[in-house]
Order: C-alpha cells, then sequence, then structure tokens
C-alpha cells in the first residue's frame, strides 16, 4: 500500500467516525478532532466564524491552521480548496466571497466528500462545489481560481512539486496561493521521515522551509513567504510522537522548535514566467 493509499484509508475512516459520533480520529497529529487537544489541529477557529459551522464540519476539521482567516478573500473570489476533508474551510469561505463567488473543495475521498456535501446541505450554502479527484490533479481548466487554500494536506502529497505546479496552472494570473501546511527548521532524525504513521499525521511529508520556498519558486511563484503560526516545543514532539514505535524521549528535544505550523503565501504573476 503507497502513501496515497494510506491517506485515503485514514481520512475515509475519520469522516466515518465523525458520521457515527465517535470523538478523536486516531491518535496521530493531523488525525485530532479540532477539539481534541492535539497540539496540532487544537483551538485553530474563532468560535464566533464557526457558530454557522455544522458541527460535522468542525469535528472532521483535521487542519493545522486557519486559512480562511489569513487569507485575501474578497466578494466575487473563486476559490479552491486542496483536500477539503469535511468542508470547513470552504463553507468559511463560501461566506467569504459571496453570492457572487463561489468556493471549490478538492478531495480523493469518498467519505470525506459524502459528509462534506451533508454539511453543505446543512449549512444552506449554495456557492460551494465538492469536486473528487487528487490534489497532484486539479480537475478545473487553466486559469480559473483566484485563490487556492489549503489546511495541513501538501505535507500528505508524496509530489509535491505536481501539487505547486497544478496550483500554478488553475489560478489566474494574479491569483494567491494561501495555505496552512506543516513546515520544517532544519534537520529532523531519519526514523521520523521513514515512519508512515507519521506521514499521515502531518509530520513526516513536511518539507523543509526553504525546500518549501524553492519549490514554490520553481512552479513560477512570485512573492513566496512563510510565516509560522505555531512552533511545536518538546512537550507537543512527545504527543505527536508517541504510539510510533519512536524512542519519544530521546527524539522528542532533538525536533523541539522544529516543527510548526505555517501560512505560506505566494503569487502567480500577472505575466507567467514559469521556469521550465
Amino acid at each position: 500500500m503507497d502513501i496515497k493509499d494510506v491517506v485515503r484509508e485514514k481520512y475515509a475512516q475519520a469522516a466515518i467516525r465523525v458520521k457515527t459520533g465517535e470523538s478523536g480520529c486516531c491518535s496521530s497529529a493531523c488525525c485530532g478532532s479540532g477539539d481534541s487537544g492535539d497540539p496540532i489541529t487544537s483551538n485553530l477557529y474563532d468560535t464566533r466564524q464557526i457558530s454557522d459551522i455544522p458541527r460535522e464540519a468542525v469535528q472532521a476539521s483535521l487542519g493545522c491552521g486557519n486559512p480562511t482567516a489569513l487569507a485575501q478573500l474578497s466578494q466575487g473570489d473563486t476559490v479552491l480548496d486542496l483536500g477539503s476533508g469535511g468542508g470547513i474551510d470552504v463553507l468559511l469561505s463560501a461566506t467569504r466571497v459571496g453570492p457572487a463567488g463561489k468556493a471549490y473543495g478538492l478531495d480523493m475521498t469518498d467519505e470525506m466528500l459524502t459528509l462534506a456535501r451533508e454539511n453543505q446541505r446543512k449549512a444552506g450554502v449554495h456557492n460551494v462545489e465538492f469536486l473528487k479527484g487528487e490534489i497532484e490533479n486539479i480537475p478545473l481548466p487553466d486559469n480559473s481560481v483566484d485563490v487556492i487554500i489549503s489546511n495541513c494536506v501538501i505535507n500528505l502529497s508524496g509530489d509535491k512539486d505536481r501539487v505547486f505546479v497544478e496550483a500554478f496552472r488553475v489560478l489566474k494570473p494574479g491569483g494567491r496561493f494561501a495555505v496552512s501546511d506543516v513546515v520544517v527548521r532544519g534537520e529532523v532524525p531519519s526514523e521520523i521521515r521513514r515512519s508512515m504513521e507519521l506521514w499521515v499525521g502531518c509530520v513526516a511529508g513536511a518539507l523543509e522551509e526553504r525546500e518549501y520556498v524553492s519549490k514554490l519558486s520553481k512552479a513560477g511563484f512570485e512573492a513566496v513567504g512563510v510565516e509560522p503560526t505555531r512552533v511545536y516545543d518538546v512537550n507537543d514532539a512527545r504527543e505527536f510522537l508517541s504510539g510510533h514505535g519512536i524512542d519519544v524521549d530521546r527524539v522528542a528535544p532533538l525536533v523541539t522548535n522544529k516543527f510548526m505550523s505555517a501560512f505560506i503565501r505566494a503569487t502567480k504573476p500577472t505575466t507567467t514566467n514559469r521556469a521550465s
């Protein structure tokens, strides 16, 4: 089973747990519900911001940030959420762009798409469409999106270069890339990188900060910036490393302050000059 299959299975189970009323989808980081106390996923949304969002959308939130609060969204914009899960960020974006705009959610997991569409129905939001597909092959035309958001999903991809090329393709000239993701500062032990469970948990597949900037620039983006929103200390590291067969007492101090949630911004030039 490759990374994509493992990710699909984990997130399908997460959706099922939300629908059946079970709390907390699994023990790894980025797989806890928004109110689980997970060091990465907890306390990301203001209670007023989500007061009109269906409870199941909030419970299915597996992100590491709040891109809709940080992204520049305007009335009439078309927004695309890469890896939309239960739909929380799509529904929040739909409100921000108004009836003249549209919010797309893209997800490869049938169970999450079903949950997201149910949440859309409960929210009574009409300027939303959930699409089935992979973030490495976005099912939208060239130059069709104003803003791309994502919440702790790009780190899960085994082909991030392809994700950035596709994001660049579907954005309109001048379009904005505005995502939350886990980012690494410096080297991390190889045993973390080799862990499939920690990859699914949004840790092992995280790009190093300079590599993130380099890959986006290579795809053609400009004005690339990485803004830390939450840096994980030794206690956080213990939390997300536990239960994965890793010597937590030895490894946690080595990764203290090296993993962070970050808001990554970039812009597609108004005239295309992507490097080959």
